[in-house]
This record gives C-alpha cells, sequence and structure tokens, in this order.
C-alpha cells in the first residue's frame, strides 16, 4: 500500500525537493498550514494587514499573560482550535467531511 503521494503517484524523492513540495501522506487528511511570512512578505495588502493583525493579538495575548486570567479567559483567548474548512480533504480516511469529495 502506497502512503507516501511520491508513491502513489512515482515520484522521485529529488524531483518532490527540485520542485519544493511536501511529501504528504495520503492516508489521512492534513490540516493546511499558512506560513505567517507568506502573509508578511505577500503583494496583496489585505495579507500583509492580515499578518499585522495577527501581531497585534500576539501583543495582546503577551500583556494578558502578565494578569491573572481565569481559565474561561484561558481558554477563550489563548486556546485556537482547528478550523474545519482547513483541512485538505484528499484522503478518504479524513478527519472531517471535504466539500471536495461531495462535489463529485
Amino acid at each position: 500500500m502506497s502512503v507516501l503521494f511520491s508513491d502513489y503517484f512515482n515520484v522521485s524523492n529529488e524531483t518532490m525537493e527540485q520542485y519544493g513540495a511536501f511529501n504528504i501522506s495520503l492516508i489521512g487528511d492534513l490540516p493546511l498550514f499558512i506560513d505567517p511570512f507568506l502573509l508578511f512578505y505577500s503583494t496583496n495588502e489585505k495579507y500583509r494587514n492580515l499578518h499585522n493583525e495577527i501581531i497585534k493579538y500576539m501583543i495582546f495575548l503577551r500583556e494578558k499573560s502578565k494578569e491573572n486570567l481565569s481559565e474561561a479567559q484561558i481558554k477563550d483567548w489563548f486556546v485556537f482550535s482547528e478550523q474545519k474548512e482547513n483541512w485538505l480533504g484528499y484522503s478518504n480516511k479524513r478527519k472531517f467531511n471535504s466539500l471536495l469529495l461531495k462535489q463529485k
């Protein structure tokens, strides 16, 4: 059973590295990760503003961490749950239902 993308599609590791591709596991979905530096270096002002908002929130958290916070405040401000919409949705053994698969 082929587990990795490169195995299933018969792509060499060298080709994957040259392309800069991540050799994902096809067994289960992976959450989509957006590198904050891609937002920072973007030519799109909307994305740069998103990066600035992330930085502002981190500063907010730093200041709040100096206070005596309740468990509810800690959960509300410091816990970042996964967004179901950000899972790639390419696997049959996925954690969440995928709209991509439902559209077939």
